[in-house]
Formats: C-alpha cells, structure tokens, sequence
C-alpha cells in the first residue's frame, strides 16, 4: 500500500494532500495515490533525529554498514513487480528500462558494500624519534564521516539516483545519516523504496533516524532543511536555476557545507572528416538513438554534435534528419519538463541562423514531445548565448565547422561538461591531439567512438565536470569514489596504536576507495 506519508524515525506520518497526487505522463492524468506536505513540525523531527542517530551510525564497523546496503539491495530486489509497475506509471519509462535501472541501483549498494570490506586506505608514517634535529611524530591520517547529508531524488532516475541511489548509498557507506528529499514526479516510488530501506535498518539494528523520507511541493522546505545547522551536505541533481538558487542559501549559513549539485551538460561531441567519411550511416543512427535514449532525459545525452564541412557531414545529417522524421512522439517525465522542452525548442527556432532539420510526427500535448534536429554555422554558435544552454528532452544541435581546427577554436568556448566525445580514426586522434587537450579542460569523462548515454558504476568512474556540469568538479556523483564527497581527512598524531586498531572507535573510520 502507498500511505502517501514521510518516514521519520522508523515511523509514518502525515496527512495526505488531496490535491498532491502523484500523475502518470503516458495518459496525462493523475494517479489516486495523495501525499503529505512536510512543515516545520518535520523538519524539528527529522533533523533531530538524524542528529541523534549520526552519534551511533558513526561508530558503527565498515562490516555493519556493508551488511546494511546489502540488506538495502535484497530488499529492493524483494518488492517484484509492484516496484517495476509504480515506476512505470509514475515515469512511463519503459519496463526493460526500470527492471535495468534497478538492477544498477542494487549493484552500485553492493559495490559500496563490497568496497567497505576491503582493507582501509589510511596513510600510516611511524615515528621516527631520534630524527635530527627534530624528531618525527607516528602520523595516521584517516577519513571521518561529516554528518547528516540531505539527498534530493532526480526527476529522470526514480531509482539510480533518488531514494536508494548513489547519493544515498555513498552517504551510508561513509556513515552519515541521510534525509532524502521525495521528487515530486516519483513519490510513490520513493515510499516504496524507503519502506525496503526501513526493513533493512530493522533488520541490522541500527538507529531510527538513519534514514528519512519526506515529501515537500514547496521549496520553503527544502530551503529551511539545507539551512539547518544538523545538515553537514547536500547531493542535488536538477535544473542550474534551483541549484544555485541552493548553493546561494548555503552560501549564507553561519556554517557554509558542501553543495554536491548535478546542474546540466550538453556532452558536446565532435565527429571527424576521417571517421564520418567510412561511417556515415551508422553514426547517423547511433546519435540519433543516443539522443532519444531515455526520450532525451539522460544527462549524458549528445546535445552539441561538431561535423566538418564536407560531403560526408551533409549526408550524415540528412540521414539523421529523415530518421528523425520517422520518430513518433514520446513520454517526457513530467508536464513541466515537457513544457520547457516545447519552449526551449521554440526559442531555437525563432533564434536567427538556427535551421530546424527535421522534427518527429505526432501531437505535443501534455507529457507528449516529438524529437528535434537543429543546424547551426560555427558563427552563429559563437554569438548566440542561447546554444550554451541545455535543452532536456529528445533534441540536438548540429554545429557545422570549416575543419578541425574550428572546432578545437569552438571547444574553447564551451561551459563545463559531464562528457565530451571524440568520432575519429586512430591517426586524426593522434593529430588532433591539441582537440583533446582543450576538451579535458571542459569536461568530467573523454569518451572515443562511443555515445556517452549510460554511465558504468565502477572504480575508475567520474560523473561530474566543471561547471555549471557539477558545482565541484573535483568529486564524481557515479562509481565508488562517490563515497569522497561524504568524509572528511583527519590526522592522528602521537595516538595510542590500540585506540586506531579498535574497529568499533569513532578514530577508525576507515574506507576502501577501491
């Protein structure tokens, strides 16, 4: 059953909202599921509870909270279909797409707690006393939790990167308490997915308040809850405009914390003379499903594509243009977002020297959008601020380029990226050499011959980028380095060598990074 309630200290509370439903974007109508709205009397509870619980959560070994995501894992694999069945209607994502996303939210728990059971990665330097002419210290420098962190679901991951996502499970595995912030287009999801989380925290014995979820319409909310002086991060993914309007209030806390957010990327991608010339179908073929992946609503969908001028080019986005034709209209998340897609392409197309190449068939109504291909010159790329700006749905932008050594001048100009690509044979790789430099100046991951839609959970995994990309460019939302953002380095000088070995001490938070 949805009860449409918060979580809060291993209990549900709060009355529904009748007019708070949760709405399903393939029939544009709202579902019969209600859900609370969360004051000031929750944000009381929440953030004392999370305070009280960070106390004992943090002593807990690396085993226990292994043990914990593994429990958190077998419990989301145990709500079956009805999970796939609430994602489906609350998200119209297709089924092969929500039994996938589950199975990387599950795998990237147990990668966290995998992780947990491998030796530390602390740095040790014995005392050396009799230096000269000063004698060294034993020096033990290890990684502390940081606190409660606030988790903000995203719109277009309902599982991967919400309630149980790689925010959530990264902040656990550091042992901080987490507060998960309900997105409004996937509530019941969220409750569904907190109820596993709630049977794993009994079952591992571990304080009510270290997890939490709570739904809020109204940004007053969540603004007050990152101002709370509990909170000690936050871990957001969604649209630049919120997230700086985020980053702004924590900027004005008497105790400024990190602001891990997600903001937007266009993952431009640069297609050579060499490679177009012997692939121009198949490239053609492989953006266009890239860019629908997911009807447009993946981060790392190819937004910017950089073609030479030459006949392969032409033919590679006539191709595209009459593929994209073919293409019937699809679900986009939420009415909002489907809005701004339909608005964002409109102010395309009345920006003098943006060509509109083809579009799909079907109406756009409601959640319903057709897909799009755009064609601009470089010169009209370099002075039209509003090609900069990520569009969030199933478009993308053709950049057409004298040569390469334009597109290395219009890399230079680019913001902040998640991903950049590179289309080429292995010898104009080695020539444009000067390309590649510049794009590892812009972005997170360099992808060769590949579409950079779909991100692997791994080790060597970095999901962010200058930005506006992500607001810290030095951590990754994606992989087991997730877990950096969340932990704090703390030296131990001169400690006696019981006390560090004590796996159950506050001084041994210790953390595998792989």
């Amino acid at each position: 059953m949805i009860t449409g309630q918060h979580f809060i200290g291993g209990r549900w509370q709060g009355v529904p909202v009748a007019k708070h439903t949760s709405f399903n974007p393939a029939t544009d109508q709202a579902l019969l599921w209600c859900f609370a709205e969360a004051d000031s009397a929750e944000l009381q509870d929440v953030t004392e509870l999370a305070s009280s619980a960070f106390l004992q959560y943090r002593l807990t070994s690396r085993a226990e909270r292994a043990a914990f995501l593994q429990a958190i894992a077998k419990e989301i694999e145990a709500l079956g279909e009805s999970l796939v069945h609430t994602v489906m209607a609350e998200t119209a994502l297709p089924q092969a797409r929500v039994e996938g996303e589950r199975a990387r939210t599950c795998n990237q728990l147990r990668l966290f707690a995998k992780n947990l059971m491998q030796p530390s990665a602390d740095i040790i330097e014995a005392a050396e006393p009799e230096r000269v002419p000063q004698a060294k210290p034993a020096l033990h420098l290890q990684s502390v939790a940081l606190g409660p962190v606030v988790v903000f679901g995203a719109s277009n991951f309902p599982l991967a990167f919400s309630v149980a996502g790689g925010d959530t499970a990264s902040a656990l595995a550091a042992g901080c308490p987490v507060i998960v912030k309900a997105h409004n287009a996937h509530p019941a999801t969220a409750e569904l997915v907190a109820r596993a989380i709630d049977k794993a925290i009994v079952q591992c014995d571990l304080p009510k308040g270290v997890f939490a979820l709570v739904h809020a319409r109204k940004h007053a909310f969540s603004e007050q809850l990152i101002q709370h002086p509990a909170i000690k991060a936050v871990a957001f993914t969604g649209s630049q405009q919120l997230g700086m309007h985020f980053q702004r209030l924590i900027w004005q806390r008497a105790e400024p914390i990190p602001f891990y957010g997600e903001l937007g990327s266009q993952n431009p991608l640069f297609a050579l003379a060499d490679y177009l010339q012997q692939h121009t179908d198949n490239f053609a073929q492989s953006l266009l499903a890239s860019v629908l992946m997911g009807q447009g609503q993946f981060c790392t969908r190819p937004g910017l594509v950089f073609l030479p001028q030459t006949d392969a080019a032409k033919q590679c986005a006539e191709t595209l243009a009459v593929l994209c034709a073919k293409q019937g209209s699809g679900s986009l998340l939420t009415p909002k977002i489907a809005q701004s897609y339909r608005e964002q392409c409109q102010r395309l197309v009345q920006q003098p020297g943006v060509e509109l190449l083809a579009q799909g068939e079907g109406n756009e109504q409601g959640c319903q959008v057709v897909p799009r291909i755009f064609a601009v010159s470089a010169q009209t790329f370099l002075t039209a601020a509003i090609l900069q700006e990520e569009v969030f749905g199933p478009a993308t932008i053709l950049v057409r380029c004298a040569d390469s050594t334009q597109m290395q001048m219009l890399a230079t100009t680019l913001a902040g990226q998640l991903t950049a690509t590179v289309y080429a044979k292995d010898e104009e790789l080695c020539r444009e050499q000067a390309l590649w430099q510049q794009l590892a100046l812009k972005a997170g991951r360099l992808i060769v011959n590949q579409m950079p839609t779909g991100v692997e959970v791994c080790h060597a995994m970095q999901h962010g980028g200058p930005f506006p990309a992500s607001t810290d460019s030095r951590y990754t939302a994606v992989g087991s380095q997730a877990i950096q953002r969340f932990v704090r380095p703390v030296c131990f000088q001169n400690m006696p060598e019981q006390l560090l070995q004590d796996k159950y001490s506050a001084l041994t938070m210790l953390f595998s990074y792989g």
